[in-house]
């Protein structure tokens, strides 16, 4: 008799960070909050102690709508925090939530590995780990637009990440997808690996490369990139602008995804032919630094603890 599959919990961005965020803030102060992540109602409030709303998804979800749009309801919760500046404007612009107990504190990394330095001849490794439905259709497109054999692309998207039953119900629509990566010559389709292993693969690549088409609120992805070190091309939708910052390549973000997916293999193969140069790999160090310094989850930790406390002493007055 076959065994039954063990059942696969969703372990993406918002549930990543939540751990990340139990390990770097005291548990005497997490055990006096209740946390909801962006679906209000997900966790139910509690009287006894302060409530949180972590918003981490775009305005425009469907199940946002009726929670948001009615002003009585924001009084619910007696904080909430955005994962982006991007992401609370849109939020303070479209249902006029209350500045006064809004806050932004961004998403962290702990993984900063050793950095790869890349040499002129070497192959040049792509990485894309994002859910198939963000762009993976404009990235196949882009790569068959490159002939250059030395380039090759691992694609390890799937919505396992977000659990068995969410891909039981949607993974067989991106099926035509995975099959077409799987047929181009310079496409390795990987499929679902868990964060740490992906993580721990990060410096064997060049580029991690993004032609988003889903508003990012912040992206993880990214910045698991960034903090790696390597060399990123993506464009400027969403909050992408923001959390990057100054250190990709960046396309325009357009409707017209075939225009966009000719810019992205552009943007690769003119990558490709600069990136051994000395002050490319000076710039990728001084990335590494910087997404160090300023994400690391020892500061994200100080950050959440400072605010909490502050919240918490507000709450008993």
């Amino acid at each position: 008799m076959a065994q039954k599959q063990k059942k696969m919990e969703p372990r993406g961005a918002t549930e990543l960070q939540m751990e990340m965020l139990e390990r770097h803030v005291p548990k005497e102060i997490l055990d006096q909050v209740q946390i909801c992540t962006s679906i209000p109602g997900k966790v139910p409030i509690d009287p006894n102690k302060l409530n949180l709303l972590w918003q981490k998804n775009s305005w425009d979800q469907p199940n946002l709508q009726e929670f948001f749009r009615n002003k009585e309801r924001h009084k619910e919760y007696d904080w909430y925090v955005f994962n982006s500046h991007w992401n609370y404007e849109k939020f303070r612009y479209f249902f006029d939530i209350p500045t006064d107990r809004s806050i932004v504190i961004k998403n962290g990394i702990e993984h900063f590995p050793k950095r790869k330095i890349y040499q002129k001849g070497d192959p040049i490794h792509l990485v894309h780990h994002c859910t198939p439905w963000r762009g993976l259709n404009v990235l196949l497109r882009a790569m068959q637009e490159i002939k250059d054999p030395n380039i090759i692309l691992d694609v390890y998207s799937s919505s396992k990440l977000y659990g068995t039953e969410f891909s039981d119900k949607h993974d067989e629509e991106f099926l035509p997808l995975y099959e077409q990566a799987k047929n181009l010559p310079n496409v390795n389709y990987i499929g679902y690996k868990p964060n740490e292993f992906i993580k721990e693969m990060m410096p064997k690549y060049e580029m991690f490369v993004y032609p988003c088409i889903f508003e990012e609120t912040s992206c993880v992805s990214a910045l698991e990139a960034l903090s790696a070190g390597i060399h990123v091309i993506t464009n400027n939708f969403g909050a992408l602008y923001e959390t990057c910052a100054e250190w990709p390549v960046y396309i325009n973000y357009s409707t017209n995804y075939e225009q966009m997916a000719v810019d992205m293999a552009c943007a690769i193969k003119t990558a490709a032919n600069y990136l051994h140069q000395e002050s490319v790999q000076e710039h990728l160090d001084e990335q590494q630094k910087y997404f160090k310094k300023f994400y690391n989850w020892k500061k994200k930790g100080q950050e959440w603890t400072s605010f909490l406390k502050g919240a918490l002493d507000d709450k008993k007055q």
